[in-house]
């Protein structure tokens, strides 16, 4: 079988900006830097129009208490950081970071959060839950009155002043009264949904900054749709314009003459769309495409999304428990872990980062002096055999073979069709002259779920007249993240291991992708397969 690569979709450039409302600047326009346009590889039929300026030296970690401003001596944001919903699940844990933030004196960082712990889950639920509640018993829902505790409770432990109390009591008003107009009007629209989880960030990030100005480090909160964050209005899953995005966000963040410096503290996950001018939610993996757009827009030379590992790792430590941190990654093969079940960024958010030269380093907030994962888009590869292997569970295979003669004109165009209007993703594929194997992925959202019988079905159904399909759950994707080049050697040694542990490969592909070879097992086999392979290429299992 040779190894096909699915076409994607090209996003249509959006023009118009007059429908969308006005936002308001953070900072007065400073004198424009030198911008330089960079290569797009990108869905986007123009190029992003990117900055840059002096990579700062590699920050050392220090103990910083009490908390003392860092990037004294910076006259503009050196840095982004990010850090997602483990990061900041309490007050404490927001002590934490904002210890960590100031701990690089060197630099003047903006700062990223998600929503606190599982805020975002909680808003949904609360927003499920109100159309089955009468709209008199909205407070009473479970899951407000956890987001009302949980706030207030990191309000009073942070010692935020009062002004931030009130506005955080505003915002879990707003909150409430959105959830009775869902119960009202027996509706929850995805327009509706994304202001209902837009309040997690809004919440965390007043909260946060508050902090660190009673602690005498001058921080200012931005909602990201009001510096300049532009999407369209596909409401749930947003796509950014970024030809809107970039310069509006760099006139905003960048420091006037005879401004105070100050650390801004942005909303991750949020857009406002071009057309309605409502909040828009960028989908999985927004707070990290918020992180590098932002770093793209500055002209950073690098921006940090910190979690709670130490960088990326050589497999799952969940199921290989001597997986260890892989120094060096490119976009690519980053983008290849991400798609195929790592935890590292979406691959959404390494395209301005990729395009604009800014390098990602991924890190820890639990263990601050590990160096860590960069992610840049060239390294060495000349020594490199294979990088890390990643597993996704749970995927469908289907089988499907031509029932026309060989080499029927239009076949794979008719394949695919079928995919595209039953709004199902493809994995990876596989094809001969007459037949096609393929493995099928659920919609790349933040509600994502598994496909069910009924959608499958209604799936083959479409092939009639086409081919005859088949489809086999309970499988699972091997991948190993790699250096192609060193091929043969690499099966040579993955198939002597397999043939050992008695897996059958149910396919493979590999071409399509310069990193990624990807094998197809049982899903009862997979997490063997995985820990042999580990300890054939890492030493360890």
């Amino acid at each position: 079988m040779q190894a096909v690569a699915v076409p994607s979709g090209v996003r249509p450039a959006v023009a118009r900006v007059a429908a969308l409302a006005p936002y308001r600047p953070a900072a007065p326009r400073a004198a424009q830097r030198s911008s330089s346009a960079c290569s797009s590889r990108s869905q986007r039929p123009k190029r992003l129009q990117c900055h840059a300026v002096a990579a700062p030296d590699a920050p050392s970690a220090v103990n910083s208490k009490p908390l003392v401003a860092p990037g004294q001596g910076q006259q503009q944001v050196t840095v982004v950081y990010k850090f997602g919903g483990s990061s900041v699940a309490t007050a404490e844990r927001m002590m934490e970071v904002a210890d960590i933030v100031c701990s690089f004196p060197e630099h003047l960082p903006c700062v990223v959060l998600s929503a606190m712990g599982k805020t975002t889950n909680l808003l949904l639920q609360a927003g499920d839950e109100a159309l089955r509640t009468l709209p008199g018993d909205i407070s009473s829902l479970a899951p407000l009155r956890a987001i009302k505790d949980l706030h207030r409770e990191t309000a009073t432990t942070l010692g935020v002043e009062a002004a931030t109390v009130e506005e955080v009591e505003a915002l879990l008003t707003q909150l409430q009264q959105l959830l009775v107009g869902i119960s009202i009007m027996q509706d929850l629209t995805p327009r509706a949904k994304d202001s209902l989880v837009s309040f997690g960030e809004r919440l965390s990030t007043r909260l946060f900054a508050a902090y660190l100005t009673a602690r005498g480090v001058p921080a200012r909160q931005y909602d990201a749709y009001q510096i300049g964050v532009t999407t369209n209005d596909n409401f749930v899953n947003a796509e950014v314009n970024y030809e809107l995005t970039l310069p509006a966000v760099r006139e905003s963040l960048t420091f006037g003459p005879g401004q105070q410096r100050h650390l801004p503290i942005v909303t991750g996950f949020l857009g406002r769309g071009l057309q309605t001018g409502a909040i828009t939610t960028l989908g999985r993996g927004g707070s990290d495409l918020t992180c590098t757009l932002l770093g793209a827009a500055l002209g950073l030379p690098e921006v940090q999304v910190w979690k709670d590992v130490d960088g990326v790792l050589t497999a799952d430590p969940r199921v290989v428990d001597t997986a260890r941190p892989v120094g060096q990654l490119t976009f690519e093969e980053a983008t290849e872990l991400a798609f195929f079940g790592a935890t590292v960024l979406h691959p959404l958010a390494m395209q301005p980062a990729s395009e604009c030269g800014v390098n990602v380093r991924v890190k820890n907030s639990y263990n601050r002096k590990a160096p860590g994962t960069q992610i840049t888009n060239e390294r060495e590869m000349a020594d490199s055999l294979v990088t890390s292997i990643v597993m996704k569970s749970n995927v469908t295979l289907v089988d499907i073979s031509s029932t026309r003669m060989l080499g029927q004109y239009g076949f794979l165009a008719k394949v695919f069709d079928v995919f595209q209007k039953n709004k199902i993703s493809v994995d990876v594929v596989a094809t001969s002259e007459v037949s096609i194997s393929l493995t099928l992925d659920p919609a790349k959202t933040l509600w994502e779920r598994d496909l069910i019988t009924e959608e499958l079905d209604t799936l083959m159904h479409g092939f009639d007249g086409i081919a005859k399909a088949q489809y086999r759950r309970g499988m699972a994707i091997i991948s190993l993240i790699c250096n192609v080049k060193r091929t043969s050697t690499i099966l040579e040694r993955a198939f002597r291991v397999l043939n050992r542990e008695q897996v059958n490969v149910q396919m493979m592909s590999q071409g399509a992708s310069k990193t990624n070879i990807a094998l197809i097992v049982n899903d009862a086999e997979a997490k063997a397969a995985l820990r042999a392979l580990h300890l054939e290429f890492f030493g360890s299992a």
